[in-house]
């Protein structure tokens, strides 16, 4: 595309006005690719602060970055009114030490390798994947929320390389950081998956089948609420299951932070956010009944579908 000189005005203009500008897909919260990921987690370690700009906001300036630049691929790093480069030439830069002395920053130091659990039936899990996938090394990567993301695939510049259950695990320097003290389980059964946890993790909400309720509720190891209005428990309602209105509210708050707490609605979307605003409050032990009353009906005919 011919790139308009308003275009180019504005894009001249971001990229002198910010010492450090990221052109990217996303935002940097909520990134919208792995690549424009990866370079807002080496930013994130190095940069005091820095600028980013979501291209998909912008059909005009998605295409007129690429032109500015002379750069065909999207995330797109400057400094100093420079052009980096993408994601690839950063990570390379971050690894060797260079992009820290482009920012004008001491490069931060090898994390020491973290100290990782992996339980037996992990180990025979990754037994049985690598023999699908040969000999592509095993990844374990920790976001800044805490979400995981276990991958096969070639070894990085920097990654850091532990060992655990007799099973190797690259990590990236970030993830490196946040990954000491965690476990890694294999659950096996109809929702069969890896379990991964940290004691570094924030409280999250945790999700129960209808069945695991049941049995809380049975050894009274476990109050739960119902999210829903007058009109729709008079449909249909679990039984114990307060109400979370003017009274249940106040005596939700009377709990202790690490009560075990779960919340229900119609089908678990409602409960979901109520269960997140809990979270927000200092409550540790938050759950939220997956699929709602709609999946307790399924095991208790006594509830009516409604």
């Amino acid at each position: 595309m011919a790139l308009s000189e308003s275009l180019r005005k504005r894009i001249t203009d971001l990229v002198t006005e910010n010492s450090v500008m990221l052109f990217m897909k996303g935002t940097r919260g909520a990134p919208q690719c792995g690549f424009s990921a990866q370079v807002v987690q080496i930013l994130d370690e190095l940069a005091p602060s820095y600028q980013t700009i979501d291209v998909l906001q912008s059909p005009e300036l998605r295409d007129g970055i690429k032109e500015f630049s002379q750069w065909p691929t999207i995330p797109q790093l400057f400094v100093n009114g420079k052009l980096v480069g993408g994601c690839d030439i950063v990570r390379d830069l971050y690894a060797s030490g260079e992009l820290a002395q482009l920012l004008g920053v001491e490069a931060a130091a090898p994390p020491p390798p973290p100290t990782i659990t992996v339980t037996r039936a992990a180990t025979e899990a990754f037994r049985a994947a690598f023999a699908d996938v040969g000999e592509e090394p095993l990844h374990l990567k920790v976001d800044a929320s805490f979400e995981y993301d276990l991958y096969f695939g070639p070894r990085e510049p920097g990654d850091v390389e532990v060992t655990a259950g007799g099973q190797a695990i690259l990590l990236d320097r970030a993830s490196a950081r946040r990954a000491d003290g965690l476990t890694i389980d294999f659950i096996d059964g109809p929702n069969a998956g890896f379990k991964i946890e940290s004691p570094h993790q924030p409280p999250r909400v945790k999700q129960l089948t209808a069945e695991e309720l049941r049995g809380l509720l049975a050894r009274d190891a476990i109050t739960l609420f119902d999210v829903r209005p007058e009109a729709e428990r008079a449909r249909a309602s679990i039984a114990g299951a307060r109400p979370l209105d003017a009274a249940g509210q106040a005596y939700l708050f009377e709990l202790d932070r690490n009560a075990p707490i779960a919340l229900h609605c119609h089908h678990g979307v409602r409960s979901q956010a109520a269960a997140q605003e809990l979270l927000r409050e200092g409550f540790r032990n938050v759950y939220n009944l997956k699929g709602g009353i709609a999946a307790w009906s399924q095991i208790d005919p006594s509830v009516p579908q409604y």
